[in-house]
Parts: C-alpha cells; structure tokens; sequence
C-alpha cells in the first residue's frame, strides 16, 4: 500500500506552505497582534488568486474540485503559519449549498467558487448538538425564525452564513444573508484574534428553498471535524518544531536544556501526541475521499485534537520558561489557536459524549461499517 501523497497533492502543499509562510512571518504575527486586526484581508486575497478558496469545491460551479486529503493539506499549512483566514468555512459550505441546495441557491455557490462573496458556517456542538436555542415556525413556503445562534466565525464580515436548525426533530441547515431583516449581530473576537459574532435572530423570514437538503448534516460534520483537526495538526507540528529549536539553543549551566532528560521526554510525549492526531486525521479525510462510514472515526479524531492541542500545547510552554508567557514571543500564539480550536470543536468530554451516543446508537462496531455487530470479531 503507498501512502505518499500524489505529485498533484504534493503541489498544492508546497503551495499552499509558501503561500502561508511567506506571509506570516514572526514580524507580521507581531505587527498584526498590535493592531488588534481579525481577519488577514491581503492573505485572504491571495488565497483566492490562488484558488486556495475553492479546493473542494465542484468543478461544475467553478471549484477546483479536490478531495478532503487535499483540503486537509491546505489547512495544516494554514495552521501552521497561523494564517488568520475563513478558508475552510466558505468552501465547505459553498460545496454543501451545491450539493444539497435548491436552483435557487447555485448563483451564491458559483460566486463563491470565484471568491466575489463571503460564506460562513455557525458550527460548534452548543449550536448543533445541544440544540440551538432557535425556534423554527413554518408557515406556508417560508420559515420564521427567532432565537440566538452564538459565536459564528467572520459572521459580521460573510454575505451569507449557513446555519443548523431544528425543524422536524431533524437538523437541517438554511442559508441565511447577513442583510436579512430581523438579524442583528453581536461582534467579537476569540483569543486567538479570529472575528466572531453572536446572531440575534427577531421574526427572521427565510424562503423553505433556503433549507438544504436532509443529507447535508450528515456530509457537513464529518467534514467540519476533519478541517478543525487538521488545522491542529498543523498548529501543533510548528509548535514542537519551534519548541526543539528553542531547547536546542537555550542554556542552562553551560548546556542546551534540550540535553536534560525530562525536557528530552516532555517533547517525546508530544510528539507522540501529535503522530497520533496525523494518524487519525489521514484515516478520517480517506474514509471520507472514498464515501466510506465515517461518523465514529469523524467524533474520535475531533476528540484526538482537542487532547493533542492541549498536551502539546502546555507541554510547550512548560519547556519554555518564562518566555512562554511572554506575549511579544511566538510561542504563547500557539496555544491561543489550540483553545480556539477545541472551543470550536466542543471540548474533549462533549466529543466523548458524542462519541459515545454514536456507538450507542449503531449497531456496528467502530471501523467495522460493513459487518453487523453480532457478527463482527
């Protein structure tokens, strides 16, 4: 079995590395903290100059048309270089209103594969697991809604934000423009400088065109899942990368700490951590490539990630000293972006609880989709 990547995923890392390197420098991070910036508008620009935007979206709509895998890639060297981007919103929900919206919604998915609007997604598990707290009244062709919907990423900057709701003890997503009368937002940042908002829905009218297609929850989560892990692999692989530069060059009693034994095993145990995430984040975005079961592997490495971002993370700072704390160093913005993401992804014990209710639910066993439990060894 090969498990290199293909000349065409190996192409479209390398660029989207250099893309991504090549712009958040240490100096640009620094300058961009001070500032208090959200979203890096020029970076944002270059990603869609560079079809960044459009990886998995269909060709037909004017995607590029690539798999998981190689969404995966891009966003590892996203977060990697910290790059402060809404790259994995707007084409995951731009391929989700191609493939489960009505004709009415193609125009807004075809401008989002050129990048001429915006598209977010309000996901994380309080929103759609524990029931937003949105009320959902039919009447005739049309839905009103009301409620709140908390924390959407770019929500104050998106043309259209695809949101969840409960409407027939199903959950089924509707697209939403940001201009809709009867929407207000609450804006915000998370610690890690990304925009946020709270949307306060008021006898919000939306067309029943606008609800997408029963099937899209359970194409968008896994895929949801498998972006925020792979932006922790790459958040967490730079940050042990510039962890062993550090131990490597810092000196105490005349030698690098990175000589002493228990800085020698901290480092191991994280890296350790980080393979494990890589290798559950390359199973999941292969499951998902090849239209194989993936609900179980999509909760179990979501779980992987937010446990991976938290070791890694305070084990790297723990090596660092006191310059780990020091906002004007690097270092601390790792672990910002590590919060960030778990917070995104729910927390460790609701991922477990989800997990949990899945296994429960199935009458297969784990990876064994294709056997019945009672049969399965």
């Amino acid at each position: 079995m090969d498990f290199n990547l293909t000349e065409e995923q190996s192409a479209i890392a390398d660029m989207a590395k250099s893309l991504f390197t090549d712009t958040c420098t240490d100096e640009f991070l620094r300058d961009y903290d001070e500032a208090g910036q959200g979203t890096m508008s020029d970076l944002w620009k270059a990603c869609i100059e560079t079809g960044l935007q459009g990886v998995i979206i269909p060709e037909a709509i004017g995607g590029i048309d690539l798999g998981m895998t190689e969404l995966s890639l891009v966003l590892q060297a996203q977060g990697g270089a910290l790059g402060q981007v809404p790259l994995w919103r707007h084409q995951v929900a731009a391929t989700a209103i191609a493939k489960f919206g009505s004709e009415d919604l193609t125009s807004t998915a075809e401008e989002a594969a050129a990048g001429t609007n915006l598209l977010t997604l309000a996901f994380n598990l309080v929103n759609n697991f524990a029931e937003a707290q949105v009320s959902v009244e039919k009447i005739n062709n049309e839905l009103k809604l009301n409620g709140l919907i908390q924390s959407v990423a770019v929500a104050g900057l998106a043309d259209y934000i695809l949101l969840p709701l409960t409407v027939g003890n199903e959950t089924r997503w509707a697209l939403l423009a940001s201009k809709t009368e009867g929407l207000s937002l609450i804006e915000g940042k998370m610690t890690q400088g990304e925009e946020v908002a709270d949307l306060h829905l008021n006898d919000v009218v939306i067309s029943a065109s606008s609800l997408l297609e029963a099937d899209a929850n359970r194409w968008l989560v896994p895929r949801i899942l498998a972006s925020l892990a792979s932006l922790q692999l790459g958040v967490s692989e730079v940050q042990i990368a510039k962890t062993v530069e550090y131990v490597s060059e810092r000196k105490q009693f005349e030698r690098a700490i990175g000589t002493f034994q228990a800085v020698q095993m901290t480092m191991a145990d994280a890296k350790i951590a980080l393979e494990a995430l890589r290798s559950s984040v390359w199973q999941l975005c292969y499951r998902i490539d090849n239209d194989l079961g993936c609900e179980h592997e999509a909760f179990a490495t979501a779980w992987q990630a937010c446990e991976a971002g938290h070791t890694i993370g305070h084990k790297a700072q723990h090596v660092h000293g006191g310059f780990g704390v020091d906002v004007s160093y690097i270092i601390y913005r790792y672990l910002y972006w590590s919060r960030a993401i778990s917070l995104n992804l729910g927390g460790s014990p609701a991922l477990l609880a989800k997990l949990g209710d899945a296994l429960t639910q199935s009458d297969k066993l784990g990876w064994k989709y294709d056997l019945d439990e009672n049969y399965a060894n």
